[in-house]
């Protein structure tokens, strides 16, 4: 069990009080970070759809969908607004290798908006038949990813800007996160949303995480508001949210899943939603599938945490680009893609790294040992059955 400390702070970007969390955050509550490490994205034109179902690895088509289709949010009693719950997808090399990932959301438009332009709730078409979608994406990647954008856009009608000053990315993550039941994804409408929305173009919503639950929920809302359900001592330093993905094995952005080298397959993107095997054809898809109906998947990425001899934590020695190795023979296991205090994770060998008898050090660092940790969202498929003494997250 970890425990853990924390001293608030004032926020500049929104000028309430958050909070600096150390250590782990197994016991943490409900917490909100405005993610500074993304930036947004709008796309828009009668094209967009066709565009990006060209380019990204998911089926895109969901957002061109009329609403009462099974994907869209379930409406209610006096629902201002209704959107089709967002997607996780990226753009890859034509060699099937990660170049960015990115979050896409539909935006909610007003009873109001939608009646003056004549089409009907829940849908994101106007009259010339133009969608509008938003992405979350990599901030450290943005010019180069506008460009590559623009590259492949050749004659198709879909206008692409950058929106990073309007809007902010938001997470609500931590444990305790039921009483949010009200907010995202089928969940019905977010009153706090509406309200603090008024007097904005979009109302935005939260919504459940598209890779998985154990995320908690994710947005983007204009950046001059503080997001409904961020509460004074609540919004916290994006670190947290960064180990909290440490400790779920989920890697997120460029700087954690290489550019141009990384293994979608083995970064577990089909089980964090980011891939559809339906679609057809889109850049990249040949290696995908060939090596998914292949059926083996060899190295994955997997949490990884630091501890001595004694099984103590060891904090804030260990860097990415180390290497784990068995101890005992010196063979290559992985290496740490993203360490944070005790906590990382890497591409390993997935049989040799959960074997019971396997034990792995850091290179060099021979008094640091490395214990894999299987994630309780992993389906069972994806580790041999005689792992049954594998730690689990």
């Amino acid at each position: 069990m970890f425990r853990f400390n924390f001293r608030r702070e004032i926020s500049k970007s929104t000028g309430i009080y958050h909070r600096k969390i150390h250590s782990g955050l197994e016991d943490a509550g409900p917490m909100a970070s405005r993610l500074k490490s993304r930036s947004v994205v709008r796309f828009s034109g009668p094209d967009t759809v066709k565009f990006l179902q060209g380019l990204l690895t998911n089926d895109v088509r969901r957002f061109g969908e009329s609403s009462g289709e099974k994907n869209s949010a379930v409406p209610t009693p006096n629902m201002a607004s209704v959107s089709t719950p967002p997607m996780y997808a990226a753009l890859l090399t034509p060699q099937g290798r990660f170049l960015y990932d990115f979050f896409l959301y539909s935006p909610s438009k007003s009873e109001e908006k939608l009646n003056r332009t004549g089409s009907g709730p829940g849908s994101d078409s106007g009259l010339d038949g133009s969608v509008e979608l938003f992405a979350d994406v990599d901030v450290d990647v943005l010019d180069e990813l506008l460009e590559t954008l623009k590259k492949y856009r050749l004659r198709s009608k879909v206008d692409i800007e950058n929106v990073g000053e309007e809007f902010s990315c938001w997470q609500r993550y931590g444990r305790n996160l039921s009483g949010s039941s009200s907010v995202g994804w089928g969940g019905g409408v977010d009153r706090a949303g509406e309200s603090t929305a008024s007097g904005n173009k979009y109302g935005w919503q939260w919504y459940k995480d598209p890779r998985l639950e154990c995320l908690g929920y994710r947005s983007i809302f204009p950046s001059d508001a503080t997001p409904p359900l961020v509460e004074a001592d609540k919004e916290t330093d994006e670190s947290n949210y960064l180990l909290w993905r440490l400790e779920h094995g989920v890697a997120e952005g460029s700087a954690e899943i290489p550019k141009g080298e990384a293994i979608p397959l083995e970064y577990n993107f089909v089980g964090l939603k980011a891939i559809s095997f339906d679609k057809g054809c889109y850049v990249g898809q040949e290696l995908i599938a060939r090596t998914h109906h292949r059926g083996v998947i060899r190295k994955r990425l997997i949490p990884l945490r630091f501890i001595d001899s004694n099984g103590k934590e060891v904090n804030q020695k260990i860097a990415a680009g180390a290497e784990v190795v068995e101890s005992g023979t010196g063979k290559k296991m992985g290496t740490v893609s993203t360490a944070l205090g005790s906590r990382g994770m890497g591409v390993m060998r997935v049989e040799e790294a959960f074997k019971p008898s396997a034990e792995l050090t850091v290179k060099d660092s021979g008094d640091v040992k490395v214990e894999a940790i299987r994630p309780t969202w992993w389906p069972a498929e994806w580790f041999q059955q005689n792992h049954s003494g594998v730690a689990a997250a």
